[in-house]
């Protein structure tokens, strides 16, 4: 049996040129004409710059603020993605933060599309505390542009997409979890791009939270481990088992909750659990 690639080889960096795959389809098409003729019947504000609609819009987005999104093209961490102000001196482009270089992370590799700063930051909190569910399943499709290829494996690995779970009772009083609307968007593009025999599936209910934790916004990263210790499990093991899982939230900070995600997902049988988050959040570019 010939030897598996290493995950740090089946997860390069992305070339963001190369996106031809993820073109609109009809239906996107169909559901962006009826965004321009709504908005030039009913013509509103963009609530990211208050600049008034009258030219088509994308979920009621201005042009400009769609276009100030911009993926992080500057050196990051290899394995988990964190992006570092400027080249280390002495260092090659394959650097390791400290805590990776200290192997704290379960998953095997990581990835962000951008900073949480700017327009995406806006977006996201527009995203969790304004109800606008199809500006979720838009910005999931930002995902396919640090999506891993899989050019590099013999014999690709069953793919399963999992977004990471909020508590019953919280995505009740939220009416929806964004992550899982992240998730339906970059699985849009995964279908659109795939090629294999066996195409990317949506596991929504297999990882579970057991129990409620406060938010982790204000934790010290110590406090945020601590936090999410022994709160994720699978409920549904065979879903996952000998599989390669993309784990898709909206933010990563320290890495905890991702991290605690990835520990439930290997003891359950995933082959490779990877991590997928709209933006990143570090002290180093301070939103």
């Amino acid at each position: 049996m010939p030897p598996q690639p290493s995950p740090l080889e089946s997860f390069p960096v992305p070339h963001y040129s190369s996106l031809t795959r993820f073109l609109p389809t009809t239906l996107e098409l169909a559901r962006q004409a009826w965004d321009a003729l709504f908005s030039l019947i009913f013509p509103s504000a963009c609530p990211l710059c208050a600049v008034e609609l009258t030219l088509p819009s994308s979920c009621g987005i201005c042009g400009a603020c769609w276009a100030s999104l911009k993926p992080w093209n500057g050196p990051a961490c290899r394995q988990c993605g964190l992006p570092f102000a400027s080249a280390r001196p002495g260092e090659s482009e394959e650097a390791l933060c400290a805590p990776c270089r200290r192997q704290e992370f379960e998953f095997d590799l990581a990835r962000s599309y951008g900073l949480y700063a700017g327009s995406l930051r806006d977006l996201i909190l527009l995203l969790k505390y304004h109800r606008r569910e199809r500006l979720g399943r838009r910005l999931g499709q930002l995902l396919a542009f640090v999506h891993p290829t899989e050019a590099s494996d013999p014999e690709p690995l069953p793919l399963r997409i999992v977004p990471v779970p909020l508590h019953p009772a919280r995505q009740h009083e939220r009416g929806y979890n964004q992550s899982e609307l992240l998730a339906r968007g970059f699985l849009r593009s995964l279908h659109r791009a795939h090629r294999g025999a066996e195409r990317p599936r949506l596991e929504t209910g297999c990882l579970t939270r057991v129990r409620p934790t406060v938010p982790q916004s204000g934790l010290d990263p110590q406090a945020r481990r601590e936090n999410v210790r022994g709160v994720f499990a699978v409920r549904n093991p065979e879903k996952v088992r000998g599989c390669r899982v993309i784990l898709v939230d909206d933010v990563m900070t320290t890495g905890a909750t991702v991290s605690a995600c990835a520990a439930a997902l290997k003891r359950a049988g995933a082959q490779q659990v990877f991590a997928l988050t709209l933006a990143r959040a570090t002290p180093q570019f301070p939103s």
